[in-house]
């Protein structure tokens, strides 16, 4: 196996627990998934950015690495570390408030889904809910 592929199954393994691990209701496990998700495109952005070579600075222009994708992994290093710092603050406060890190189930959200699933009509604004209106369209044709 070459370096790449080893990196490609690292990358993948990264996003796939990382993503599983958002879609838990855990806020705890959501940010370590965040953390796992921002790690798998840093590894994706190294295997995109080609084999190694010379320095940018320097002699000749022959053979350099280009350092966009080295500029695009710093900044998504900082992104990261943003974003977890922030969600680290909300875990922190929900568990201030309500020594929980799980979120809940709003029944009011869920009472909503639970109608939209049963009129069609909310979901397509085309779709004509008056059976009359439907008949005198057809018979217009």
């Amino acid at each position: 196996m070459t370096i790449t592929l080893v990196l490609v199954i690292a990358m993948a393994v990264l996003f796939s627990c990382g993503v599983y691990l958002l879609l838990e209701r855990s806020l705890t496990r959501m940010l370590l998934g965040f953390l796992l998700l921002g790690n798998s495109l840093n590894l994706l952005l190294l295997i995109m950015s080609g084999a190694a070579g010379k320095p940018p600075i320097g002699g000749s222009s022959e053979g350099i690495t280009d350092p966009l994708p080295q500029a695009f992994a710093l900044t998504a290093i900082v992104i990261t570390f943003a974003v977890s710092a922030f969600l680290l603050a909300l875990i922190h406060r929900s568990w201030k408030l309500s020594r929980a890190d799980e979120v809940e189930v709003d029944e009011a959200d869920a009472a909503i889904g639970r109608d939209r699933e049963d009129d069609p009509a909310d979901d397509d604004p085309e779709i004509d809910t008056d059976p009359e209106a439907a008949q005198n369209e057809e018979a217009t044709r």
